[in-house]
C-alpha cells in the first residue's frame, strides 16, 4: 500500500482540490510547476502527469496548449479531475505498473511531470520500478521533472527518499541529471528541505 493511501484512505479529493482553491482565491499563484514545466519544452509537447491527483497541473498546461495524459492510482482524486476537465484524458493505474500502451496511449512523451511529493508517498521499495516505468514512457531526450520534499518539515509522512537514492534510480533508468532547484520558481538549490529535480533520457 501507498503512503499516499495509508496518509488519506484514498477519499481526500474533495478536500485536496479545496485547499487549492482556497489558496487562488487568496491571490496565490497555484501554477508553478506548470509554469516551470513550460520553460522547459515548448507547446503543443506531450506531458504526462504522473500522480495527476485532482489535475492542477495538468488542466493549467492543457489551457496553455499542451498535449497532456494524467495518471494517478486515487480514485477520489481522478473523479475531481474528471469533473473539472471531462475533455482531458485521465487514467487510473499505479504508477509502478504503469504501461500507456494498456491504455491506447502512445509513448513518446516530451516531458514527465512527477508534482506534488509522488516519489515520498510511493509504496515503500517502489521507487525505482516507479522512475524506470516514467523513463520508459519518454522519448530519446525527453524530460523527467520531479519535486519533492526530503525532510519532515516538507513531507506529511516521515521522509522516505534521498536526492543521492532518487538519482541512482534515475541512473539506472538510463536518466542523467540537467539541474536541481529548491522550488518550482527556479530558484537554485543549495541544499535543504525540498528539491525540483530535472533528468534527460539519454539518447
Amino acid at each position: 500500500m501507498s503512503r499516499w493511501r495509508d496518509l488519506t484512505g484514498g477519499v481526500s479529493g474533495r478536500e485536496y482540490a479545496a485547499r487549492f482553491e482556497a489558496l487562488a482565491r487568496g491571490g496565490k499563484d497555484v501554477h508553478g510547476e506548470a509554469a516551470f514545466c513550460a520553460a522547459l519544452v515548448p507547446a503543443p509537447a506531450r506531458v504526462l502527469d504522473a500522480g495527476c491527483g485532482t489535475g492542477r497541473v495538468m488542466i493549467r498546461l492543457a489551457e496553455l496548449g499542451y498535449d497532456c495524459v494524467g495518471v494517478d492510482l486515487d480514485a477520489s482524486m481522478l473523479e475531481v479531475a474528471r469533473a473539472q476537465a471531462p475533455e482531458l484524458p485521465w487514467l487510473r493505474a499505479d504508477l509502478a505498473e504503469f504501461d500507456p500502451a494498456r491504455f491506447g496511449v502512445a509513448a513518446g512523451f516530451d516531458l514527465v511531470v512527477a508534482a506534488g511529493n509522488v516519489l515520498p508517498l510511493l509504496a515503500p521499495g517502489t521507487e525505482a520500478a516507479v522512475v524506470g516505468r516514467l523513463a520508459a514512457t519518454l522519448r530519446p531526450g525527453g524530460l523527467l521533472v520531479a519535486g519533492f520534499g526530503l525532510d519532515a518539515a516538507h513531507l506529511p509522512v516521515p521522509p522516505a527518499t534521498t536526492l543521492p537514492e532518487y538519482d541512482a534510480c534515475c541512473d539506472a533508468a538510463g536518466l542523467a541529471l540537467v539541474d536541481r532547484f529548491a522550488t518550482w520558481d527556479g530558484a537554485p538549490y543549495e541544499g535543504g528541505g525540498y528539491a525540483v529535480s530535472v533528468h534527460r533520457l539519454d539518447v
